[in-house]
């Protein structure tokens, strides 16, 4: 870990911003995951409209995510990841409020565009401040900052609904989603702009900017599509696996709240040490073999948890490599997502890519719920998560090896 002291002040500060803001924006966003069981018994809904709450917000995220990577080639990252995590915060606290169903599906949706940006513009913003033999490492540490959000969440899902009644545990839990409006404090002093991006705005003016659909031109039509497409398989399969699997717990296995958190934080730590390795592995092996490793592994341990007749122990062991393939995969995604694509589109084509990959996964959550009632909840998450899985084995052949790609060169 000794690289990390070897960055600069704006390569840590830039880091740093980026982790506590993806850190914050997981505890928002998997919160929701927790009290989906709550919100089905008070507000009398089913599994479908539940898993709609769900699709909603990835769906809407997807069109704030391309929207933000449009604007940010225009206007700069740093602005729009201000205005991404102001948007994103207020809304969440929001949802504390919501008094029915269709309030909350119109908190929801808006929450969506927030989260969407946030992570478009942050890793756009990482993979150009950071030097190419670290970009790698810095991007997918980042990404770490999900799995500490996502057991925050746990861990104050379980105090809340121990000490609280349940119409008020979940309320507060949105309530502190309030927090991560105060990165943007230090987010405005401390980040700065990319030397790529401003020599780029010293040489054009906003209005000769290329419109905003170069990324389908001849040239970028195909890195765009395949690159989307691996951003479904590997978004797809995550939300299939985690939007469900405390409701899969407390419904298939009878697990109470505090043993369904004592799962899942098995889940947790096998997902922080995922993005860990995969962070550096990516920088080791190169982005594609990366990903190829972690499809591999999440297709075995998403059929070994889900269908083999495990005992209580045996899941809770199975709980690690589970999450450590699901995240692990995603660690070179925002590297590699700035790799491919060239300066005055990039925020732009990853913003496209990555949110089409959400926009479409979105669609898993809702489908999962609906079919769950006739097929069963387990096999339902495994059908989809199988499918994304091998989806990203079969693209990443078709796309390119970036490994230490220079970005101002390209």
């Amino acid at each position: 870990m000794t690289w990390l002291t070897g960055l600069s002040r704006a390569e840590k500060a830039t880091c740093l911003s980026a982790f506590g803001g993806w850190m914050l924006d997981a505890f928002d966003y998997m919160i929701f995951t927790f009290v989906i069981t709550t919100l089905i018994a008070q507000w009398h809904i089913n599994a479908a409209s539940a898993g709609a709450l769900v699709t909603v917000t990835l769906l809407f995220s997807s069109i704030g995510g391309w929207g933000a990577g449009i604007l940010a080639d225009r206007f700069g990252r740093v602005r729009l990841l201000q205005a991404s995590i102001l948007w994103f915060s207020a809304c969440t606290c929001l949802i504390g409020f919501c008094q029915n169903f269709t309030q909350l599906f119109i908190v929801r949706t808006l929450q969506g565009i927030g989260f969407g940006g946030e992570w478009a513009v942050g890793s756009v913003l990482v993979g150009e401040i950071v030097r190419p033999e670290h970009r790698g490492k810095a991007v997918g540490l980042i990404q770490s900052g999900w799995a500490v959000g996502w057991g925050a969440a746990a861990a104050l899902y379980a105090l809340a609904f121990s000490v609280l009644p349940p119409h008020l545990a979940w309320r507060s839990l949105f309530w502190v989603g309030i927090l991560p409006a105060f990165l943007v404090l230090y987010v405005r002093h401390h980040v700065p702009e990319p030397a790529g991006f401003q020599a780029l705005q010293a040489t054009r003016q906003k209005a000769q900017a290329q419109p905003f659909w170069a990324i389908f031109s001849p040239a970028l039509f195909r890195t765009t599509a395949l690159s989307a497409l691996l951003c479904l398989g590997i978004q797809g399969g995550y939300y299939a696996i985690t939007t469900w699997l405390p409701t899969y717990l407390e419904r298939e296995h009878g697990l109470s709240v505090i043993h369904t958190g004592e799962y899942l934080m098995v889940v947790i730590i096998g997902s922080f040490l995922g993005y860990v390795c995969g962070a550096f592995l990516a920088d080791a092996w190169g982005r594609k073999p990366t990903f190829s490793f972690f499809a591999v592994l999440s297709l075995c341990s998403v059929i070994a948890y889900l269908l083999l007749p495990l005992t209580n122990m045996e899941m809770l062991i199975a709980g690690f490599p589970l999450g450590f393939s699901a995240s692990g995969i995603y660690s070179g995604l925002g590297a590699y997502l700035s790799e491919l694509f060239p300066q005055a589109l990039r925020a732009n084509g990853q913003g496209f890519a990555y949110n089409f990959g959400r926009a479409m996964g979105a669609f898993f959550p809702g489908l999962i719920g609906f079919l769950s009632q006739s097929m069963g909840l387990g096999r339902a998450i495994c059908l989809f998560a199988a499918c994304a899985y091998g989806a990203v084995l079969l693209i990443v052949m078709c796309l390119p090896e970036t490994k230490g790609k220079q970005l101002q060169n390209f």
